[in-house]
């Protein structure tokens, strides 16, 4: 079982690698795929959000379908629907073409997202500790080989279409070749011992002296239809708030250091360099951390380093300080979407794939509408200082912490007595 449950971890961060280069090679190629079809930056930004709404669909969709049929059958799936779609783009040669071939993109990039994280909670569970982050650390991975890879192809001449083409070939094998590794819909917390160890689950497991008889009857208890839910949407909500901070930090970052303090544009470069690299070194070390103090510690105190970072940011004249910010904003934001998408998918063992989709699909919402609410301040105030909403959604994520703590629930012990 231990070989099984290594296997299944690393074929998780093969599909979280596949996501992230995939994701990866369609941004290496948005200014050529523009010029070719002839369309401007405004329109261009419009089929961007059709991306989006494409990938809330599949997240909607691949969350119910991972929990009807489950992750081992819907992750690869998933993975060579968000591959072949990838080639669509690069075949678009008319406006309307390339709007359906992004929203279909985004509909299987969103199926994959959702799949793949339903399937890292089952294996997390199997684990008995934390190990979500790390997962989420190895997408920017994939992000950094798309980049390396697209970069190259470009060099030696490769059109759009012969790119993702190659890519989605590549990504379609990747896909299948892994989904062996993948755990079956068997493995659960009742039936594997290294669960009982889950911090998330510690206060449902059974006494150590219940009968035999009595372990496999947990996993149904735990769905308690009326508090359940509206824990899920608070932590989708927290979801919204911290990915509209990583979209504006995507967007915005750069801009800031050139606008609002007249840096070089090397040196405005290093602001979301900095910051994504934090973002990544965080991401690797939140499992130990989350494994030792637990997930309200590195939600509460990850969003209160983040919001002290976007605050020096913000207001800091001097260019050295305001990477300084930007590097604490992206470690501190690092461990928590984390945390909230592992606690989405505890919450209910029955409905994992179904309430992280609800968190991940709002939580995308936020990371697309994040550039936007951040643009549309500046009309109102200096860019520096619309960065301080961010500060606000951050305190707001510390103060709501405590709803990642564990819920006991009392149903389990007249179910445990003999």
């Amino acid at each position: 079982m231990e070989r099984a449950l290594r296997v299944a971890r690393a074929v998780t961060v093969v599909y979280f690698v596949l996501n992230g280069t995939l994701l990866g090679m369609w941004v290496v190629q948005i200014p050529a795929v523009e010029e070719r079809v002839g369309i401007s930056h405004a329109t261009l930004g419009g089929f961007l959000v059709l991306l989006g709404a494409g990938a809330f669909a599949g997240m909607q969709v691949g969350g119910r379908l991972s929990d009807r049929l489950g992750t081992r059958t819907v992750v690869p799936l998933a993975g060579v629907l968000c591959s072949t779609t990838l080639v669509l783009p690069g075949l678009a040669r008319e406006p309307w073409l390339l709007g359906a071939a992004l929203l279909l993109f985004g509909f299987g990039n969103g199926t994959l997202d959702v799949s793949m994280n339903a399937h890292a909670v089952q294996v997390e569970k199997a684990y008995g500790r934390p190990v979500m982050s790390a997962f989420h650390a190895t997408f920017s991975v994939g992000g950094v080989l798309a980049a390396l890879a697209g970069a190259a192809f470009t060099r030696i001449g490769w059109t759009p279409a012969t790119t993702l083409g190659v890519a989605a070939t590549v990504g379609v094998v990747v896909a299948l070749t892994a989904a062996r590794g993948l755990l079956p819909p068997a493995t659960t917390p009742a039936t594997t011992p290294a669960t009982t160890a889950s911090p998330a689950d510690a206060l449902s497991s059974p006494p150590p002296d219940a009968p035999a008889h009595a372990e496999v009857r947990p996993a149904r208890p735990e769905r308690s239809e009326r508090p359940v839910p509206g824990r899920i949407r608070l932590l989708a909500v927290l979801a919204l708030l911290v990915m509209l901070c990583e979209g504006a930090a995507n967007d915005w970052s750069v801009l800031h250091l050139r606008t609002v303090l007249d840096a070089p544009e090397s040196t405005a470069a290093l602001a979301y360099g900095t910051y994504a690299t934090t973002m990544t070194v965080g991401r690797l070390l939140a499992d130990r951390i989350a494994g030792r103090f637990g997930p309200v510690a590195v939600l509460r105190n990850g969003a209160a380093l983040a919001a002290v970072g976007i605050t020096v940011a913000a207001l800091s004249p001097w260019i050295w300080a305001a990477l300084t910010g930007w590097a604490l904003f992206g470690l501190g934001l690092s461990g928590c979407i984390p945390q909230l998408f592992s606690a989405a998918g505890h919450a209910d063992p029955a409905a994992a794939g179904t309430n992280v989709s609800r968190v991940a699909g709002l939580g995308y919402v936020g990371m697309l509408a994040g550039p936007a609410v951040i643009g549309w301040l500046t009309h109102l105030m200096a860019l520096n200082h619309t960065f301080l909403l961010l500060s606000l959604f951050c305190v707001t994520a510390v103060v709501a912490a405590g709803v990642l703590r564990p819920v006991p629930r009392p149903p389990l012990t007249a179910e445990l007595t003999p």
